[in-house]
């Protein structure tokens, strides 16, 4: 089974340039996660943090409760054995063809013999659809072939935990999709955490258990794939929406001039870009028949039942209806109480409202007065109140 992974008040910057900061989540252990952001927020800069290539000046990384920023080079390597990691491009070694590539690890992290060696590979070869292909080198073959030997060989050690850097760059809408498939098999037969960096919309709304969003510096929500879903925040309904109206623009910097008349030009008939508004829940990709039932469900359908008080009230209402749809035997309203439809101690006064959103989030400090400046979403938002506080100690 996958382990939890946490990171608490996590602030990374490269010089004076800062790349976000007071970044607080968690990866459910055993469940697919997803990353979304604009090109530059420092989404592939969060795994390499992760995993230890990149130090942050401030906060706490725990792996399984131990915390990667403290513990010892000898605890860090150990811990490293864990991640299979998927890079943009591949990172496959130019001079060795696909089967030595995906044996690498193997050779340098065990004591396995040849012949196990090779049931191990081809076993993921064929997984990631390259049976046949083992005797090319990585510039005999497409874009995408690279990028599934890649997945091969992050997959050869078994790993608890796989981080996918933009699966879908270089690939087609189709072969995205292919790839998407597998996530989610992979996920269902060895119940690893995964957490996915894309902008990929498509892979956003149908392959996550859970879905963040990283902008201007600072982490804006993170939590069951629902609640960004169904937000009714700009920057999540435009990024979701592929449209120029909204904060996001070429320079992540846009001000209220440029969004001004950005609006005067679409309301004088210009094309904002985009397609038609991308509104509501799409079914999740479920893992190929055959293979294991995904025990991350089951897991996950438990966690929002428990969290579901501190949730919006449309994620909410989203997720009764999966839990509906999905565990018949389970139809009440946990949202609700028996004569209001919230209880005073869920939404009101525990989720978004006095903790959450209106006195620490969006309002005082984040749209109203500055945007989305450095006082929008740390660590008074979502973070502290919103979800579950991390798991410290190993083991735990």
């Amino acid at each position: 089974m996958g382990v939890e992974v946490s990171v608490e008040g996590l602030t990374k910057s490269f010089g004076v340039q800062k790349i976000w900061q007071d970044v607080t989540l968690t990866l459910p252990k055993g469940e697919v996660s997803a990353l979304l952001g604009p090109s530059g927020t420092g989404k592939s800069v969060f795994l390499k943090s992760l995993i230890g290539l990149l130090r942050p000046e401030q906060g706490k990384i725990f792996i399984d409760g131990t915390d990667i920023l403290q513990c010892s080079s000898r605890e860090l390597y150990e811990i490293r054995k864990l991640f299979g990691v998927l890079f943009q491009d591949g990172a496959l070694f130019g001079s060795m063809n696909l089967y030595d590539n995906v044996a690498f690890p193997l050779r340098e992290h065990t004591k396995k013999s040849e012949s196990d060696i090779r049931k191990i590979v081809m076993e993921k070869l064929e997984l990631t659809g390259l049976l046949g292909a083992e005797d090319k080198l990585p510039g005999e073959i497409s874009g995408g072939m690279r990028k599934r030997a890649g997945l091969a060989r992050a997959l050869v050690l078994d790993p608890e935990i796989i981080l996918v850097d933009e699966p879908d760059s270089g690939l087609d809408p189709v072969r995205t999709t292919y790839i998407s498939q597998t996530l989610i098999d992979i996920n269902a037969e060895i119940d690893a955490t995964i957490l996915i960096v894309s902008h990929n919309i498509n892979l956003a709304r149908t392959v996550p258990d859970n879905i963040g969003m990283l902008f201007r510096r600072q982490l804006v929500m993170f939590g069951p794939r629902e609640v960004l879903l169904t937000s009714d925040e700009p920057v999540v309904k435009q990024f979701l929406n592929g449209t120029m109206i909204g904060p996001i623009g070429m320079s992540e910097e846009k001000d209220e001039a440029q969004m001004a008349q950005e609006q005067a030009m679409v309301d004088a008939g210009h094309h904002a870009g985009g397609v038609d508004d991308v509104e509501g829940i799409v079914p999740q990709m479920k893992a190929t028949p055959g293979t294991p039932v995904r025990e991350a469900v089951g897991r996950r359908q438990e966690r929002v039942r428990q969290i579901m008080h501190t949730l919006p009230h449309n994620a909410q209402v989203a997720i009764q209806e999966s839990l509906d749809t999905t565990d018949p035997g389970q139809r009440y309203p946990a949202y609700a109480d028996q004569q209001q439809g919230y209880d005073q101690q869920g939404y009101d006064q525990q989720g978004y409202d006095h903790q959450g959103y209106d006195h620490q989030g969006y309002d005082h400090q984040g749209y109203d007065q500055q945007s989305y400046d450095q006082q929008s979403y740390s660590g008074q938002g979502h973070d502290q109140q919103g979800y579950q506080a991390p798991t410290q100690g190993r083991g735990q």
